[in-house]
């Protein structure tokens, strides 16, 4: 009953500066009517082109990716946080968009694994790719393929983070996301492959 309310609290800062936003969700906790055609203005950038939209205020943000704006690279597994396969960037944070409310991430930047490539040094590399997706490519990690946007836009998440330096934390920072081929050894080779050259370009850096 209350589960609503303890999540979308109104000291979040959407509620703050929209608090229409939690008029309307807490309409939805009550019980009480919404016109199924009710729909809220939000602005988002969505892998470096902006978007105005109209979404009903139940729209999760990977319904919105997907039915919505057609970008079916994020996928649909668990729908209930558990799995990783609908990870995309927000604000170049991790976020599973199966839990995370459209309307809640107005005026975000978003990216998917469409847009991965343009967040790369310089932009993509020869092939086209983010380093990530050709580490992947390069260490096979990936056999379905099904899992692989979510862990490619987790672990560009996770090295923005900084947090990771062992091939022990890499895999507890890419522990919720899961790899039902087990292709799990892969995919630490390619991470760390990417960190390394990542390491190498700061020091040449820092040398110049």
């Amino acid at each position: 009953m209350h589960a609503l309310r303890a999540v979308f609290a109104p000291t979040c800062s959407p509620f703050r500066e929209k608090p229409f936003l939690l008029e309307r969700l807490m309409l939805i906790e009550s019980g009480s009517p919404v016109a199924a055609d009710t729909r809220v203005g939000i602005s988002l950038t969505i892998n470096g082109q902006h978007r105005e939209l109209q979404v009903a205020p139940w729209t999760t943000l990977l319904d919105l990716l997907r039915e919505t704006l057609d970008l079916t690279g994020t996928k649909k597994g668990c729908d209930h946080g558990q799995c990783g396969a609908c990870t995309v960037l927000v604000d170049g944070v991790r976020v599973n968009s199966c839990l995370a409310l459209a309307v809640m991430k107005d005026g975000a930047e978003v990216t998917t694994v469409e847009g991965l490539a343009g967040l790369s040094n310089g932009g993509a590399g020869s092939n086209g790719l983010h380093p990530m997706q050709a580490a992947f490519v390069e260490h096979d990690a990936f056999q379905c393929g099904y899992c692989t946007p979510g862990q490619l836009c987790s672990s560009v998440g996770m090295m923005n983070e900084g947090h990771a330096h062992s091939r022990d934390e890499i895999r507890e920072a890419m522990s919720g996301n899961i790899c039902r081929c087990g292709a799990y050894t892969n995919i630490v080779d390619a991470i760390e492959d990417v960190m390394a050259q990542d390491g190498a370009a700061q020091d040449l850096g820092a040398a110049r």
